[in-house]
Order: structure tokens, then sequence, then C-alpha cells
């Protein structure tokens, strides 16, 4: 949660990066609309404790806070608006597509309708107000798509954001050259499902096509950076782009989720352990500097030992250096929640021990580091993340959002350890 502003006005975040970036876009808008003494919740619904710690967060800002107006948005409120509604604690509750419109916290009046929750799957554009650049100290984020298509029998999400949805790419565009003309240095093309956009735009144009777009629109851009996508829809002009491209960003976070073929099957993905392994070595072929995380869940419903163990393997032989362990939790609604449950002792020691091989193989990512001279982008003082993604430890002071060339010389096991070189860093040269 960041600061009061000076309306008095909180917003507290739970979840995913999305939801970070939105509730700055929330906050802009409650200002506008001159919100005041107000706390706003921006849910979220991808577990049963995301949403647990919610509900005490918002028992607990009524019992410091008695006088202020209580606001509930995000993914769990849009898709459980009546459970949120029904807590004495709360004065409004607002859906994912009402939650930064214009006006709406203007009219967010105590003689005001309670709810104000549409129909998701109804929503059919990408708002203007969300495709807006949100920015940090370091680097600034564009939400290109929302929503999802896909059924994962795991995940409540595409009720709570809506089928996929596009921003169209001239917008896109135009957003990402204000930032680069502000001075950001990085910008990442963010959404719930990034490598889905361009489906819906006329002549479906891809995320490769978008991400080349900008790369030749906006020259004085030194570096694009893309977020979690979906190892089935990596297309061959994004392959392209990370072939010739530079500029893009040597990372890839994969939506893996298991490594074994049956509870991939069972999860209703649309890639086999095979497509995972072949992805990553078609792109380290053409993009050797490349670095992979993946999201892994442990414990999903039916899992035995030997499936486990085919997604324990996958870290090792697709060579991932960042991992996201998330234990199964049943989300009531989806199939998985009907499916034969793993003992909850059980996930909890798979997670343990998916997330030691997670700590193993960012060590040896981590080693191969040590000697290379890197254009790190700073996110505050000491503190930098290279073009693949790995936290670099320095001595010193620079300014947060500038390219720096450093040169790294060892770890902690965590963090890449790191001096500033005499080089010149290229994003100055190229300024």
């Amino acid at each position: 949660m960041k600061p009061r502003d000076a309306s008095g006005v909180d917003i507290v975040t739970f979840g995913c990066r999305l939801n970070a970036y939105e509730s700055e876009a929330i906050r802009a808008r409650a200002a506008e609309d001159g919100l005041a003494n107000a706390v706003v919740f921006n849910t979220c619904a991808v577990t049963n404790e995301a949403v647990r710690q919610a509900r005490q967060a918002i028992r607990k800002a009524r019992r410091e806070r008695p006088d202020a107006r209580l606001i509930v948005t995000g993914c769990a409120a849009q898709i459980d608006p009546a459970a949120f509604a029904g807590m004495a604690e709360v004065d409004l509750v607002l859906g994912n597509a009402e939650k930064a419109a214009p006006g709406v916290y203007a009219e967010a009046t105590p003689d005001a309708p309670r709810v104000r929750v549409n129909d998701i799957m109804s929503v059919r554009e990408t708002a203007g107000h969300l495709i807006d650049g949100l920015k940090d100290r370091a680097r600034a984020y564009v939400e290109v798509q929302n929503g999802c298509d896909h059924r994962c029998t795991f995940c409540i999400i595409p009720f709570g954001r809506g089928n996929s949805r596009s921003a169209p790419a001239g917008e896109v565009v135009e957003q990402v050259r204000r930032l680069a003309g502000e001075g950001y240095r990085e910008v990442v093309l963010t959404g719930v499902d990034v490598t889905s956009w361009g489906a819906d735009l006329p002549g479906q144009p891809t995320l490769g096509q978008l991400v080349a777009r900008i790369l030749k629109l906006v020259p004085e851009l030194p570096r694009l950076r893309l977020s979690s996508i979906d190892a089935a829809e990596i297309d061959p002009d994004l392959m392209r782009c990370l072939a010739e491209e530079q500029r893009l960003a040597p990372y890839l976070h994969l939506s893996l989720q298991a490594g074994d073929d049956m509870i991939l099957k069972r999860m209703k993905r649309r890639h086999s352990r095979a497509d995972a392994l072949q992805l990553v070595e078609r792109v380290r072929a053409v993009r050797p500097d490349v670095a992979f995380g993946a999201d892994l869940i442990a414990g999903f419903p039916t899992e035995s030992e030997a499936m486990f163990q085919n997604t324990l393997r996958l870290v090792d032989e697709a060579g991932l250096a960042f991992l996201h362990v998330f234990p199964f939790s049943p989300r009531p609604g989806t199939p998985a929640a009907r499916m034969p449950q793993v003992a909850r002792e059980v996930v909890k020691d798979r997670a343990g021990r998916l997330r030691a091989a997670g700590e193993a193989a960012l060590a040896r990512h981590l080693d191969r580091q040590i000697g290379r001279e890197l254009d790190v982008l700073v996110e505050r003082d000491g503190l930098a993340r290279a073009p693949d993604f790995t936290e670099v430890a320095f001595i010193g002071a620079a300014p947060a959002g500038e390219l720096v060339r450093m040169r790294i010389t060892g770890h902690d096991g965590r963090r890449a350890a790191a001096e500033p070189t005499a080089a010149p860093c290229m994003a100055s040269l190229a300024s």
C-alpha cells in the first residue's frame, strides 16, 4: 500500500502485477473524481488465500478508519460481489470494468447503489484509461491486453477479467512513444494473456508484429520487455524479433504450470512437455543470452509422485532460472476443484521441493553471469535489473531508471553482485 495522499485515500492492492499497475489508474481516477477519506481494495481471486486476506484487510481498515468509505473492486469483487456487499464494513463494490471508469468515484455517494458490477463477458474493448502507461521509478508498463479466452481447469481469472480483448496497435505505439519521450529506458508490455494480443482485432495481427512495430516506430526506446507469456502462442514474428532485435529483452516468463503430460491435459493446457522443451531450445538457438522463468503448480489434483517428478525434472531440463511456485489451491466453480485432491501436506511438501529446485537453478544461472558486462536498469540505489531479469546488487548511487554498464563479479545465491565499468552505456550513446 502506498502512503495516503492528501485527500486521505489509500489503495490496497492484492495479487498480480497487472493489479498493481491498474491500482495506479484507480488512484488517478479517484483523484480526478475528488474522492476523499476512503480506502479502495483492489482484490485478487487467484487463490482462496488471496480472498481471505482481502476480507481480513477490509475488517482491519474499518477498525482503524471508522469514518472512511471502504470500496472493494478487482477480480474477487467481480467474481463474487455479493460476498463483499454482504460485509457490513463495505460501502461500495465495483467490478473490474468499472474500477477506473470516468466519474465512478464522484458517483460513490452514500445514497448510491452499493454494487456496480456488470457482466465482464460483455466487455469487448480494453479501456483507454487502462491502456495508458503506468509507471514506477525505473520502468513503465503498458497494458496491451486484458481478459482470457482459455479455460484452464484450475483458473477462475477469466470470470474476473472477461474474454480477451486487445488495445489497438496504434494506441500502444503512441503510449510507448510518449513514455520514451518522458525518459523511460524500459517499457513492459503487460496483460492477462499477452500472447493472445491481436486475435480480436481486424486482420488478427500477432504479438510479434506489435513488438516489431514498436521497435521500428520508437527507435528512441532502449529496451522493450514482455510480461508472462503462454508457451503455446509464440508466433514466428516474435521469434524473429528475439533473434534480431537486441532491444527486446532476452527474458521470457512462461506460463508452463506443470511438466507432466497427463497433468497438463487435466489442466486443459495447450502445450505438452515436449512443446515446452522444444520452445526453450528454439529460442536459445536464436538468442543465446536468453533466460527463462516459469509459473509452476505443485500438487494439482490427481498428481502422483511420478507426475510431480516430471515437473521437478523440467526445471533442469528446460534450464529455467526463475520460478514462481504455487501450491495448488482449489477455487470454487472451477473443474479442478471437483477433481480428486492431493493431501494438503503433500501439496506443501512438493511446493517446498520445487522451490528448492528453483533456488538451485537460480544459483546455476548466477554462476553463468560472472564476468559478463551488462547494461542494467537501476531500480533504486544499490539494486538494478539485467536485461535477462537477473537482479543485480551494486555499491553506490545511481539514478533510478538509468541504464548503467556493469560487470558481474559474483553472487549470493539470489542476486548477482556487480561493479560499474568505465565503458559508456549503449543507451546513453543512442540517446
